[in-house]
């Protein structure tokens, strides 16, 4: 008996850490299954592949480009964004969610002061140090 009570528990947890990126702040009812446990950044709007992006309209966990303004997270005198409330959550409890690797100089940024491209139709992001950082990427990887 108390197997099936545990692995109930572990079914009702699981899924409420798997859907729990996928709700808004307002509750609204759901009629689709979850699919997947990644987020799924909105349309691109008016941001296309290889253009700088606000840092405000990038989840800093899920590193997509969501096509409007995410959560403020104040954390050490710097501002980062989630898309909800466990994203909010882990930004200041986990360093990783705060920095990313520059991808021409390989140099450690801190995403609240990079320069955000989106690098993928889906509204994948990447961090660099400076725009000319992401300059010379361009001219490496063209």
């Amino acid at each position: 008996m108390t197997t099936l009570i545990r692995n109930t528990f572990m079914i009702i947890f699981s899924a409420a850490v798997l859907t729990a990126c996928t709700k808004e702040k307002s509750e609204t009812k759901n009629t689709e299954p979850a699919k997947t446990q990644k987020i799924q950044p909105v349309s691109p709007g008016k941001y296309t592949k290889g253009e700088k992006v606000p840092n405000e309209m990038v989840c800093m966990v899920n590193n997509a480009y969501m096509g409007k303004k995410q959560i403020e997270v104040p954390h050490n005198g710097k501002m980062y964004y989630g898309c909800c409330e466990m994203c909010v959550e882990r930004i200041p409890k986990d360093k990783s969610s705060r920095e990313a690797i520059d991808p021409f100089s390989g140099k450690t940024v801190d995403k609240a002061d990079a320069y955000i491209v989106m690098i993928s139709d889906e509204g994948e992001v990447a961090y660099f140090e400076n725009e000319e950082s992401y300059q010379k990427f361009l001219a490496q990887n063209s």
